[in-house]
């Protein structure tokens, strides 16, 4: 794409993962090497800051927390684990919390911190085919973890988030209620599944089928408060499908566009969730918007 910036990242493998942090000020990569590295970016520089060392296997995703908890960041593994990390001093990080090794029996895929307005929690997706919910307790100082009760058979592959304000809470005369907390999960079933936690229990929704081959991506689009919740899906099918959740209960699924022979690797929101960036399988990131009368285009760069 124009205006894209390469550089070398300094790893000895592939690189599966490269995130910014919340100001675009700091990038990390991971790679089957096994490292976590950090860069600090200023314009088209990308200045070496960090390698982070403690996974045994290849680290396939990491993941910024807010900015007002810190400088922290956590990696997860094909070694079962997730780290989070701190940065004591510039330049200088530690491990600040492993999962223990019990808590999940394969490879870690995926990892999403929560909105900030719910607290320092982080949910996990694994290879076994369950997923973990990871919180941070400021009056005891400590992490706890909790299981979701069930997920997805052969593997989960992805997770993400529901905004914490509830559908429509910016355009009702009505008092906006309580934060929400709901996660969306991916699998190697072909299905995705949605989540929600109430009073300290988490519970699952809703069972969605509709595509024919394992869900590789999946993310929540960011709603600002506005009247709908809505999903974006990619499958090794080649499929990207948006789901709709209606008034009445149940979702309403809508294909975006057919990639086929190419698998769809990753789906992503713009941060006001009218735009959905889709990698797929040829090595291609394409932008697609919603039209008035409901039809996705692909927005021509």
């Amino acid at each position: 794409m124009a205006g894209s910036v390469t550089f070398e990242s300094g790893h000895s493998d592939m690189v599966h993962d490269a995130q910014l942090d919340y100001y675009g000020r700091r990038l990390a990569t991971c790679s089957s090497d096994k490292t976590v590295k950090v860069f600090d970016v200023v314009g088209e520089q990308h200045v070496h800051l960090a390698d982070l060392r403690g996974h045994e296997g290849p680290v396939w995703q990491v993941a910024w927390a807010h900015p007002r908890f810190g400088s922290l960041l956590a990696s997860c593994s094909f070694d079962h684990r997730v780290i989070i990390w701190k940065e004591t001093h510039e330049g200088q990080w530690q491990q600040v919390y492993i999962t223990p090794s019990t808590l999940h029996t394969a490879s870690i895929n995926s990892i999403a911190w929560a909105p900030q307005e719910l607290g320092l929690i982080l949910a996990v997706a694994s290879s076994d085919g369950t997923c973990s919910v990871l919180e941070y307790t400021p009056a005891q100082a400590n992490w706890s973890f909790e299981k979701l009760p069930g997920s997805h058979a052969i593997g989960v592959t992805a997770v993400s988030w529901s905004p914490p304000v509830p559908s429509g809470a910016l355009v009702s005369s009505k008092t906006p209620g309580p934060f929400v907390k709901r996660l969306v999960t991916a699998g190697c079933d072909n299905m995705i599944k949605t989540w929600r936690c109430v009073d300290g229990v988490w519970s699952e929704q809703e069972s969605m089928l509709g595509h024919s081959d394992w869900v590789r991506d999946v993310a929540w689009a960011p709603n600002l408060g506005l009247p709908k919740n809505t999903i974006a899906s990619g499958g090794q099918d080649g499929q990207v499908y948006i789901w709709s959740e209606k008034s009445a209960g149940g979702w309403e699924r809508r294909l975006v566009h057919d990639f086929r022979p190419a698998p769809v690797w990753r789906v992503s929101w713009s941060t006001t969730g009218n735009i959905l960036a889709v990698s797929d399988g040829n090595n291609a990131v394409t932008l697609w918007k919603e039209t008035i009368d409901g039809v996705w285009q692909q927005i021509t760069q």
